[in-house]
């Protein structure tokens, strides 16, 4: 079984302020340096930047051997303790890191994580502090391992987003998460406007004509690391027509699939409201209500939100594609504006749509667009 170091490090020039990690993978035999990581992740925390370290060299370390012996050396002793189990994560922002950190790590045959005094952990410090100096040396940005955003939608002033607590513009912490949400193409049931929930359906000829096009723009603004696609067929055959176009990899999550709708299952809104009227309502207005023999929009939410944190666990600040359904889009974008449940039922999305959300560490969204069919000329 191989043996490898991991020593990482991150640095804030404020507190938050302008940060950046380093990271090193070594041999622990020959103690040679097999890989190294750096990057500038914008205004951010000591604590995020730290963290943000030990991720990337995780995440190098399984590139070189994804069965490993893993030692990770840092001298945050927060992250160590937390890490290793002996403090609790109780801040918010650190969380989604933790559990980034944890999945890198999830493949290897064991990793322990060990506190060394700072003069021990030069090299990993000054690849962060490198990496801090060129952004400055370039005026702050674009980290230079960032892809540049194409200019599709309106956006802040560079490094500014709503803040945390709606108060007004504050700085980004670092890098978004960015999750792009495209519904399946059109299929039989959604032509003729009838519920379309868990049933296996396929896509129509039009339907596959959306996904490519759909495909086409993704290429074109290039960017996407990797499509997650709910498993139900319509959403399956979309994402390979977007993976065929990118050449981004496809992975499943069975949490993005579509509300059941249990008995309305095929039926038009007007045929179930005929058949059953109280339910009907009651499904109006109330998220806890379900068809009969379905799932409540509360279920699907508590679903959604798993999936959206396993999501953020496994490609924290990457670009995100997300093949679905109308409820689970709808979730997240529900979600990320704070909005009341009640919102669902005041947003439309057409078949091919696309919408996009930013999703930062440090607990806010940015939703940069909503039923966006720019593409289905």
């Amino acid at each position: 079984m191989r043996r490898l170091i991991v020593e990482a490090d991150g640095g804030s020039r404020g507190n938050p302020g302008p940060a950046g990690y380093g990271a090193l993978v070594r041999d622990a035999d020959t103690i040679e340096v097999l890989a190294t990581e750096s990057e500038y992740i914008g205004i951010a925390t000591n604590n995020v930047a730290e963290y943000s370290g030990l991720i990337a060299g995780l995440r190098a370390a399984a590139r070189i051997d994804p069965h490993a012996s893993v030692q990770a050396r840092m001298d945050s002793r927060l992250v160590v303790e937390q890490m290793s189990g002996r403090w609790k994560i109780k801040h918010p922002d650190m969380k989604p890191l933790a559990l980034a950190a944890s999945e890198a790590a999830r493949g290897f045959t064991k990793v322990t994580y060990e506190w060394v005094p700072r003069e021990r952990n030069k090299f990993a410090d000054r690849l962060a502090n490198e990496a801090m100096d060129s952004a400055e040396r370039n005026g702050g940005g674009p980290p230079a391992r960032v892809r540049p955003r194409p200019a599709e939608h309106p956006a802040p002033e560079p490094g500014q987003r709503p803040g945390g607590n709606g108060a007004g513009w504050g700085p980004a912490q670092g890098q978004a998460t960015i999750t792009l949400l495209l519904r399946h193409g059109q299929t039989p049931l959604s032509a003729e406007r009838r519920f379309a929930g868990i049933g296996d359906i396929e896509l129509t000829e039009m339907g596959v004509r959306q996904a490519k096009l759909a495909g086409e723009r993704l290429a074109a603004r290039g960017g996407v690391d990797v499509v997650v696609t709910s498993p139900l067929r319509r959403a399956r055959q979309t994402a390979e027509e977007v993976a065929a176009a990118t050449g981004a990899p496809v992975e499943e999550d069975a949490d993005f699939r579509e509300t059941d709708f249990g008995a309305w299952e095929g039926l038009t809104f007007t045929e179930a409201q005929r058949r059953w009227p109280k339910e009907v309502a009651a499904w109006l207005a109330d998220p806890a209500a379900a068809p009969p023999g379905g799932e409540s929009f509360a279920a699907v939410a508590t679903r959604v939100r798993a999936a959206r944190e396993r999501l953020m666990a496994a490609h924290l600040r990457q670009t995100v594609l997300v093949v679905s359904h109308v409820t689970p889009i709808k979730t997240l974008l529900t979600e990320a504006l704070l909005a009341p449940p009640a919102a669902m039922y005041r947003m439309h999305l057409d078949v091919g749509a696309f919408s996009e959300i930013d999703w930062y560490t440090d607990g806010p969204a940015v939703v940069r667009s909503l039923n966006d069919t720019a593409h289905l000329r």
